[in-house]
């Protein structure tokens, strides 16, 4: 078989495939995800195209400080007191500026009409405009741009702007950063293959719901000032939310990567309930719950969850010592359980289905906590916090209080389209 039948064999039945140490042989697990991805072949070839850039370190300084009255001379000096290069900075932002300038070029060239959007200025009627959306920044720019995108034939492609200080695992790999011009003549051919990546939806119901929400992406907020937003948006809804909202109520937006759920100080244990899979209720106290995609598998949730060898090692060490077994205790070996451990967290973000992850769990004869992490179709919480929020993607935050209920799951309307490119 050849690599261009290959693909679109993986490209026409969109599996997940698992390489089987030892045997060789190739299991292609088939996703509950069934998509037109031969629409591939017909090329991508938008008429108009919106690119999305990021607010660079310098641009966000610059906002933070001369709109206080700070002129340029003093804001070095006062970047310099907190260790941060204004050159270096400035460096960044215009590293950043001369890869959008690339990508808004090659896609003029191919005749797309261009709009550039300033992230903090992106919103529906953008979406609305674009047969397609360029994410141009990080993984946090792409986030954003996916937060505002509900149509699921809609692409949104991601190029890191700036990739030696940029993990980018949402975006095309970072040989298209300098090389646009590339990606374009392959997704023009068809050279690629569509990706629909799941994403979490939220209903809330119960007492005292607020579903406003408050926009993260933008600022940097102390947490009074946090609270101080929820506060603001509660009292000027307050008649509005408790009147209407009696049903469950579908949020405005969809997580790409994760929802935390947790007090809003974070040294303040969070309390609630939780349902799996419309299991029995759970009370529960810990450092706050996740939930996350197979978009998200590979970020926060992962960095919970994963073991680094020294763990590993004395686990492996009391084992041997309670059981008596000639366990090897090499370095190859502790690799290797680390390794495959942390692997089997990730899963494709073609997968229907979530996986929970529960922080530092208080275990009494109050608490309970029978399952730490795990995989679920949906997800229930009933909120019996003081001052929490509910936060999708790092950005977006609702108020989730005493009596708020939450309802978290997938659903194929939800899918967002994106591309995958061989570098």
């Amino acid at each position: 078989m050849t690599l261009r039948t290959l693909r679109t064999f993986l490209c026409c039945r969109n599996p997940v495939v698992t390489i089987i140490n030892g045997s060789g042989r190739l299991y292609f697990h088939q996703t509950g995800v069934c998509k037109d991805a031969l629409q591939a072949d017909r090329g991508f070839k938008p008429s108009k195209v919106a690119v999305v850039t990021k607010t660079t370190r310098y641009e966000f300084e610059q906002q933070r400080y001369l709109c206080a009255g700070l002129s340029e001379e003093p804001l070095k000096q006062l970047l310099a007191l907190k260790g941060s290069s204004y050159s270096g900075l400035l460096e960044r932002h215009n590293i950043h500026t001369r890869n959008v300038g690339h990508i808004v070029n090659n896609l003029q060239k191919q005749g797309m009409e261009v709009r550039v959007v300033k992230r903090g200025e992106y919103d529906e009627d953008t979406v609305r405009w674009a047969d397609a959306i360029v994410s141009a920044g990080g993984d946090g720019t792409m986030l954003l741009v996916a937060s505002k995108v509900f149509d699921k034939n809609k692409p949104v492609i991601g190029v890191n702007t700036d990739p030696e200080r940029s993990e980018g695992h949402l975006c095309l790999p970072v040989h298209y950063t300098h090389a646009f011009s590339e990606a374009l003549r392959k997704l023009k051919k068809g050279d690629f293959r569509w990706q629909w990546r799941q994403r979490i939806r939220i209903h809330l119901e119960g007492t005292g719901i607020n579903p406003t929400p408050v926009d993260l992406h933008e600022q940097q907020m102390s947490l009074e000032q946090h609270t101080k937003a929820h506060r603001i948006t509660t009292n000027s809804q307050h008649r509005r939310t408790h009147e209407t909202y009696n049903s469950p109520y579908l949020l405005p937006v969809r997580g790409l990567n994760e929802i935390f759920i947790g007090e809003s100080l974070s040294s303040r244990a969070s309390y609630y309930e939780i349902s799996i899979d419309d299991g029995p209720w759970e009370k529960q106290k810990s450092s706050g719950l996740s939930v996350c995609t197979g978009t998200g598998s590979k970020a926060w949730s992962y960095n919970i969850n994963k073991l680094v060898e020294q763990t590993v090692e004395d686990v492996l060490r009391i084992g041997k010592e309670k059981t008596s077994l000639d366990i090897p205790l090499n370095q190859e070996v502790i690799r290797s359980v680390t390794e495959a451990y942390n692997e089997a967290l990730i899963f494709s973000p073609e997968e229907n289905r979530v996986f929970f992850s529960v922080r530092e769990p208080i275990v009494n004869r109050v608490f309970s906590n029978s399952r730490q992490r795990g995989f679920a179709s949906k997800v229930c919480v009933r909120s019996r916090c003081w001052d929490a929020c509910m936060v999708v993607d790092g950005g977006t935050s609702f108020e989730f209080n005493d009596g708020a209920i939450a309802t978290i799951s997938l659903h194929e309307e939800d899918l967002l389209k994106t591309v995958l490119l061989d570098d």
